[in-house]
């Protein structure tokens, strides 16, 4: 599996449809975090997310599977287009547009942080992630949408505005709102993050 953790992610889907089934799970592996946190920030449930993020790699071994797979060199760009679809089938199936909720929720950045740390660094960092998380939720979805995809799944804006259907100023022009909002909030709210 080591060996495997070195080769592109081109590479590793071969040896996949050569038969080598440790190099999905390598690629897996290798991308699930940044897919997980976008599902999650998108629905804003992790139960639901852990189910669309299983529904993401189904649809993604059966494509490499079927020979249908032709973006060579640009996996994750294309996982997060089908996380992004898998998401928006969900709030279509269900009718309803996504509900805002606190941090209250059992948070998701504890799964980002690979870190020994003791506990009072831990609960700062919960508290900071805690309220960052509840001023996100308060922006409007395309600015909110195009904070996430750039900082948590490090999406270039290119990607982002294939992604989410509309033209790279537009997405630019969401990212610059967003952070603006994001600020106006801090001040008024009186929060150092």
């Amino acid at each position: 599996m080591l060996a495997l953790s070195k080769l592109s992610d081109l590479e590793l889907i071969q040896l996949f449809c050569a038969g080598n089934q440790q190099a999905m799970e390598s690629l897996i592996l290798r991308h699930k975090d940044k897919l997980f946190t976008s599902i999650y920030f998108l629905v804003k449930d992790k139960y639901l997310a852990e189910d669309i993020f299983q529904d993401v790699f189904i649809k993604i071994i059966d494509t490499v599977r079927a020979g249908r797979y032709t973006e060579e060199g640009k996996f994750l760009p294309w996982a997060m287009r089908i996380a992004h679809n898998c998401c928006v089938d969900h709030f279509r199936r269900v009718k309803r547009s996504p509900v805002i909720r606190t941090a209250e929720n059992q948070d998701v950045f504890e799964t980002l942080s690979f870190t020994e740390e003791n506990a009072e660094t831990r609960i700062i960092r919960q508290q900071r992630q805690e309220r960052l998380q509840t001023l996100l939720q308060q922006l409007p979805e395309d600015q909110r949408e195009v904070i996430i995809l750039r900082h948590y799944a490090d999406m270039s804006f290119k990607e982002i505005a294939s992604l989410t259907n509309c033209s790279i100023n537009t997405a630019l022009g969401r990212m610059r709102y967003g952070l603006i909002n994001l600020r106006k909030m801090m001040t008024q709210r009186q929060i150092s993050l």
